[in-house]
């Protein structure tokens, strides 16, 4: 299985990216500029000059790094602060203080959720995917400035975050209070319904691969009839973590394929001949986005699985983490994933096979919530034939 050396998010949001990196200097990245910096110069120069007001200059060379990147229009590329770097790092930990919630633009141009973690203060209070977020602490906010809206829901522990918030499905928005908390994102989740096992992965962390190895031969040696594979609600995260665990559960072939701006491959994941062919269902909803995509995307292609559940989120392209200078970085939309059959899935989805619409009202989904979950269910039923 071929390894990654960069930066690369398959999230709807930004977290989870603790692997090796690739270093570009700020004087490899500036080559070839000097009119364009002639002209910044010229303007940062002439507004401390002649603006009525004392320039804070950290403030203002983050505010034109970020303004640069925030041209581009794309919601998924943006400039780093130290401060936002740091976050970035801490969260690859699995631990934070926040609600608890992952969150992306919209279509609609509105912050969505995509879901909240599993335990989080957040799913407590009864936020559930495509719920819309339209204020935090009473200031609007958007899909075009979600880092900013991210930074404004986490913050110190047992303090309270008000969210305006329109439900799915609902025409009236209703304000929620939320108390903040240790956020523990839990990636993998063992379980046994009696012959059948179940795999429940919330995340793709830089562990989750070898987790879910354990998790795999601990039902095998066990000796179940099949395997649920439940990526309902995980947004995505490390790509290394998706493609470890296609390595384990696919035959020798192509995983996934990126390509950059100019459609030349970029990287190539395959997986090897040694895998494991107990009979699976997998299931998924409109919460799976991402690195779950790559891996669903790539059981469909191999007719390894029965897909169970609602259309997957839609998210095919790819960001690379760059360092700069001062602890700064640049979160960078790079490349588009396909499919092993050549299938791009950015705002499309992955269709299930069996679609199981979600009951409304229900208070939660997995083996705990086994009675109100049809999905669950359904899939429990079709490796039970």
């Amino acid at each position: 299985m071929k390894k990654t050396k960069r930066i690369i998010i398959f999230l709807a949001i930004l977290i989870l990216t603790n692997i090796a990196t690739r270093f570009i200097t700020l004087h490899g990245l500036f080559l070839g500029t000097t009119d364009k910096f002639n002209n910044i110069v010229q303007l940062e120069n002439f507004i401390k000059k002649h603006y009525l007001f004392k320039v804070d200059e950290k403030n203002f060379e983050i505010g034109e790094l970020k303004g640069a990147v925030a041209s581009l229009k794309d919601p998924y590329s943006e400039y780093l602060s130290p401060e936002e770097m740091d976050a970035l790092t801490e969260e690859t930990t699995g631990k934070f203080f926040g609600i608890g919630v992952y969150i992306a633009p919209g279509e609609d141009g509105l912050i969505t959720v995509i879901s909240p973690i599993k335990g989080s203060p957040a799913e407590k209070a009864g936020l559930n995917s495509g719920d819309k977020i339209l204020q935090i602490n009473g200031k609007d906010y958007t899909g075009d400035n979600i880092t900013e809206a991210s930074k404004a829901i986490r913050g110190e522990k047992d303090s309270l975050v008000k969210l305006l918030v329109l439900k799915n499905g609902s025409k009236k928005p209703q304000e929620i209070s939320v108390k903040r908390d240790q956020v523990k994102i839990a990636s993998v989740i063992e379980k046994e319904l009696g012959e059948i096992g179940y795999i429940g992965i919330t995340v793709f962390d830089e562990d989750t691969d070898k987790e879910f190895g354990k998790a795999l031969d601990d039902l095998v040696k066990k000796n179940k009839s099949g395997i649920i594979l439940d990526l309902r609600g995980n947004p995505g995260g490390v790509v290394d973590a998706a493609v470890g665990i296609c390595d384990k559960i696919l035959p020798e072939g192509v995983i996934v394929t990126l390509k950059d701006n100019q459609n030349k491959i970029i990287e190539e994941y395959k997986s090897d001949k040694n895998y494991v062919d107990t009979k699976m269902v997998v299931l998924q909803n409109g919460g799976s986005a991402s690195a779950s995509e790559i891996v669903a995307g790539a059981i469909r292609d191999y007719k390894r699985a029965t897909i169970v559940g609602e259309k997957s989120y839609g998210k095919g392209i790819v960001q690379t983490v760059f360092p700069l200078a001062k602890g700064s970085g640049l979160k960078l939309t790079t490349a588009a994933y396909f499919t092993p059959s050549g299938k791009s899935i950015h705002k499309l989805g992955i269709e299930p096979d069996i679609k199981v619409k979600e009951p409304e009202g229900i208070k939660g989904i997995g083996v705990d919530f086994l009675d109100t979950d049809t999905q669950l269910q359904k899939a429990l039923e079709i490796l039970k034939k």
